[in-house]
């Protein structure tokens, strides 16, 4: 192996890119014209324009590889990166893959596969289908079997796309639906299946490195319970809190059930962990993680070099579990708006400052002037921190964060810093689940402009602008419907809130479920808009008849872009 093509764009690829430098290897790295003069670009030794302004073109990735002399394709994580078909073509290209086997690959890529071999290898499972479900139908039966809520997952890929939970069998047909567009347009495949879902319980996983030799090895445990929409903002490891009897319960599950499935190079293996210590297997993510510097953090252990060792074919330097040391947190740095509900918030960034000094880690694929557009994930920056114990890493967390700015876009900061605060978190005690975020969690308000004020949505605090309306002393209020009513009326077509319904964010319609002149219900969904590989309902917020509809299907709309009038 001499040359290695990284097959994505953003901090995945400087991260891989630094990782062939320390081998002495020549890095290659792509980009369509949106990603021109991108750091990924800047780092690499040489960098290849895709014509067809897209990460996700096999062809035009093998070609670009081949153009540029490497013969190794490392793909990062998301985009082709647990694209079995991809991991073929690349090694019938006579490249080498630098990840699992594609049969690895389909047997635990595939939800369904997965939970097949971690049940014959006795690892803890809660209820599911052993196949794809064939329509809403039949999800329906499974939720009246086993109870509510109910989980339906893209049967391919992770990182949240194409996971939808049902609460009530009245919204089964909707969320199946949506899944499945969201499993073809992030994988692919629309295939689906459905679990019974545990709302409280933590999100443990298990670090795995295994070599062509037989030889696997743990790496860490982490913890990644600080979600939203099923996908994380926090990472920790190794997973604090834990029984050690859990603990070895997790590492044996993981390392069996890689051993059964042939399975080569990084990986990791995902679990629900209840209250009472019941544990579930959850998945199998095929690829590096975004998380993976925690655990490097603690293990001393380049993941992405081993990585590109084992596909070199060498051997691990040793198999079982290995020792760790002091712990580390990862956090994400995405342009959200957490007082929308985590929508994402493309723009342009306007200045970028990043921290450092002891125990400070920067993964990082943008500088200021970049645009974050609404094609691309939403992550920025992670910031990674290590001590020499829980203590001392969520101390530098604080540092770390308070030395960080990012301006001209919205971004997650605040929620960061302000869980450094909460006693569920940062605490004697990790009491925080996987939807602890979005049900138990309130965001800190952030500063408004003068003609601004808050409206509470269940534990949500939104930030509306309302030209005409007092501001409000304190620094938030609850307003009451006829002052919220009475402030819409005055500000026109144009204000956020009230029976004026806009797009949380800049995106396309995927779905418009309503028509002018139909009754709707408080809470009923009437669009859907899809932003960042990620659909994003809009319901109505009283009971009303839909007037002034204004999108259609397959619609670009601006953030606060109209979407209808519900008329009371």
């Amino acid at each position: 192996m001499r040359a290695v093509f990284v097959a994505n764009r953003g901090e995945i690829a400087v991260r891989v890119v630094r990782a062939c430098h320390d081998l002495g290897l020549r890095a290659v790295t792509c980009y369509v014209d949106a990603d021109a003069g991108a750091p990924h670009t800047l780092l690499a030794d040489e960098s290849v324009r895709l014509a067809t302004g897209t990460y996700l073109d096999a062809d035009a990735l093998i070609e670009a590889a081949r153009s540029a002399g490497a013969d190794a394709v490392h793909p990062g994580y998301g985009f082709l990166s647990e694209d079995a078909g991809f991991a073929a073509r690349v090694i019938d290209a006579g490249l080498t893959w630098v990840g699992p086997s594609p049969e690895a690959m389909k047997a635990l890529g595939d939800k369904v596969s997965a939970r097949a071999i971690a049940r014959q290898t006795g690892a803890p499972m809660a209820p599911g289908t052993t196949a794809p479900v064939t329509g809403p139908d039949e999800v329906r039966r499974f939720a009246e079997e086993h109870g509510l809520p109910v989980a339906v997952k893209a049967a391919m890929g992770g990182g949240g796309r194409g996971l939808k939970v049902a609460w009530t069998l009245e919204e089964i047909s909707g969320l199946y639906e949506s899944a499945v567009r969201e499993a073809k347009q992030a994988f692919g495949a629309g295939e689906c299946f459905v679990e019974r879902f545990l709302p409280r319980a933590r999100h443990v996983e298990v670090q795995v490195l295994a070599d062509a030799f037989g030889t696997a090895a743990v790496v860490s445990t982490r913890d990644c319970s600080v979600q939203r929409r099923h996908q994380k903002l926090v990472e920790e490891a190794p997973a604090p809190f834990l029984d050690e009897a859990v603990v070895t319960r997790l590492q044996d599950a993981a390392l069996a059930i890689c051993a059964a499935a042939g399975y080569t190079s990084a990986g990791t293996v995902e679990f629900l962990v209840d209250a009472d210590g019941t544990v579930t297997f959850l998945e199998v993510n095929t690829r590096l993680q975004v998380e993976h510097t925690v655990s490097e953090e603690v293990s001393g252990v380049d993941i992405v070099v081993e990585q590109l060792r084992i596909a070199a074919g060498e051997r691990l330097a040793v198999g079982g579990v290995w020792p760790s040391t002091g712990h580390a947190l990862e956090f994400r740095v995405n342009a959200e708006d957490p007082a929308r509900g985590y929508v994402p918030s493309p723009g342009t960034i306007t200045r970028l400052r990043l921290p450092g000094g002891p125990g400070v880690r920067v993964e990082c694929g943008v500088a200021e002037g970049s645009e974050i557009g609404a094609a691309f994930d939403s992550l920025i920056a992670k910031i990674v921190v290590w001590g020499r114990d829980r203590t001392q890493a969520l101390a530098r967390a604080h540092r770390a964060l308070a030395e960080t700015e990012v301006e001209g876009v919205r971004t997650v900061l605040s929620v960061h810093r302000d869980l450094l605060t909460r006693p569920e978190f940062a605490g004697e005690s990790l009491q925080v689940h996987t939807r602890w975020l979005e049900e138990d969690y309130t965001p800190p308000a952030e500063p408004v402009s003068p003609t601004a004020g808050h409206v509470r949505l269940g534990r949500r605090r939104l930030a509306i602008d309302l030209p005409g309306l007092p501001l409000i002393a304190g620094p938030a209020a609850d307003l009451t419907k006829k002052a919220l009513t009475e402030a819409v009326d005055r500000a026109g077509p144009a204000g956020m809130s009230g029976d004026f319904l806009v797009s949380p964010m800049q995106g396309t319609v995927v779905q418009v479920l309503v028509e002018e002149g139909q009754h709707v219900e408080a809470g009923e969904t009437v669009a859907v808009v899809e932003a960042m590989k990620m659909e994003n309902p809009v319901r109505a917020g009283i009971a009303g008849t839909v007037e002034d509809l204004a999108v259609s299907l397959g619609d670009s709309v601006a953030q606060d872009a109209p979407i209808c009038r519900v008329a009371s």
